[in-house]
């Protein structure tokens, strides 16, 4: 079994040093502690203690190659060489946004930032300048990054707990974020046709934008039902609202086109993110020219010291050169393994007695513990049993495979069948041990 003397260690130090002792929040939430790491490659990941594990966390997303892909370094090693930021254009940055026009079918101008939180916050300026409108719908379960104008609280075990009602009733995601930050947001249940029609027919005249997921990856990987989008861009093209997908987890990693390729479905914006430049930071607005031309005009202001940088740049370029090899190849490899790896826990999850779903589309998958047979709402998604699932995932990490608390599995480039059979094998251990107690 895994120790972890390092890590307790380092912990406790960085809590003298670092607010909460970790980086980022989300970071907190890992059992048995938040673990430091020595290095990584690949598929796996290695701790300040010597520890090994699969890793299928891929720091939240980013990590679609894996860890220190070597072309990938490479190719940043080279971008580092020849200056990381200028603060002045060059032709990365023309190469990049060319790239995304030909490869996104809804893409015809491109703005560059440095994380998926800024890129909402361009997209929901752009959306209220085009329009002269305010107001923001939004859906349960859905995050849009941490922002206070769209932050809301979102029930997760990884995330800040809290409840939200429907229609006006928003709630704010954290202490601190102003009262007023939300009052332009509209919040609405998911894969709810009527809710929306009800919603434009009523109050279009004062909507901007409708931003969604396409698929709604952070609570339970749920798809839409047949007809949803679409039904979706049809109303928000009929009442002239700018309609938004965010693909920051889906973007160039349900297909190269993204998910509204993968499902014919042409939003007015989208923002892109994580997989995009293989875990460098990098973020994108990209969509209609007459949207985008806010910023040309200088109506909208983009700003960002390293909007656009070389490193960015480099990495962005690198990771869609290797994953548009051979059409595609890696990526249906990775779906692949996917579903190798979500049947199997299905099947594990039923030989030890335990009611639960696991939802998968392409390269990512979310499994839970929960008395149905399916999950395809945000409502159902809630009625899930965290508790058991973070357990879970703790005795994971005991038998060598890394997993987020909330359910949530990304699959990389770099995992292959073995991977994918030591995890199964290590899951038959956990379910063993959890179907004990």
């Amino acid at each position: 079994m895994n120790r972890f003397t390092v890590s307790e260690a380092k912990w406790r130090e960085s809590q003298q040093y670092l607010a909460g002792g970790v980086a980022s929040s989300l970071r907190a939430a890992m059992r048995p502690l938040p673990l430091f790491v020595e290095s990584a490659q690949g598929a796996i990941i290695r701790d300040a203690d010597g520890n090994e594990y699969i890793d299928y966390l891929l720091a939240y997303g980013p990590l679609i190659l894996g860890h220190a892909h070597p072309e990938l370094t490479e190719n940043i090693h080279g971008a580092m060489k020849r200056g990381y930021t200028y603060g002045l254009q060059h032709d990365g940055e023309i190469e990049l946004a060319k790239r995304l026009t030909e490869m996104l079918p809804c893409v015809e101008k491109v703005a560059f930032s440095g994380s998926g939180t800024e890129a909402v916050m361009l997209a929901l300026r752009l959306a209220r300048a085009y329009t002269g409108r305010s107001k923001i719908i939004r859906f349960h379960g859905h995050y849009h990054g941490w922002s206070d104008s769209i932050f809301t609280s979102f029930p997760s075990p990884d995330m800040k707990s809290g409840q939200t009602g429907g229609g006006g009733d928003v709630q704010p995601g954290t202490a601190g974020q102003s009262d007023l930050s939300l009052q332009d947001i509209i919040l609405l249940p998911w894969n709810d046709a009527e809710a929306l029609e009800r919603t434009l027919a009523e109050r279009h005249r004062e909507i901007a934008a409708v931003i969604t997921e396409p698929v709604m990856c952070n609570s339970g990987c749920i798809v839409p039902l047949p007809g949803y989008l679409e039904r979706m861009r049809e109303l928000t093209e009929k009442c002239g609202i700018v309609l938004i997908f965010d693909e920051v987890i889906t973007g160039f990693r349900l297909g190269l086109g993204g998910a509204h390729g993968r499902f014919g479905i042409l939003p007015d914006l989208m923002t892109l993110g994580k997989a995009m430049a293989g875990g460098i930071a990098l973020s994108a607005v990209a969509g209609r020219r007459d949207i985008m031309d806010l910023i040309a005009s200088g109506k909208v202001s983009h700003l960002g010291t390293l909007n656009g940088n070389c490193v960015a740049m480099a990495a962005g370029l690198a990771t869609i050169d290797i994953l548009s090899r051979n059409d595609g190849a890696l990526l249906r490899d990775m779906e692949r393994i996917a579903v190798r790896l979500a049947e199997g826990l299905r099947r594990l999850m039923g030989k030890y007695g335990f009611r639960g779903v696991v939802n998968q589309i392409g390269p990512v998958f979310h499994m839970m513990f929960v008395d149905r047979d399916e999950v395809r709402t945000f409502q159902e998604f809630s009625e899930r049993d965290s508790a058991m699932y973070s357990r879970f995932a703790e005795k994971m990490l005991y038998e060598g495979v890394m997993i987020r608390t909330n359910g949530l599995w990304y699959v990389s480039a770099a995992h292959g069948e073995d991977e994918a059979e030591r995890t199964l094998a290590a899951a038959d251990r956990a379910l063993a041990a959890l179907a004990r107690e």
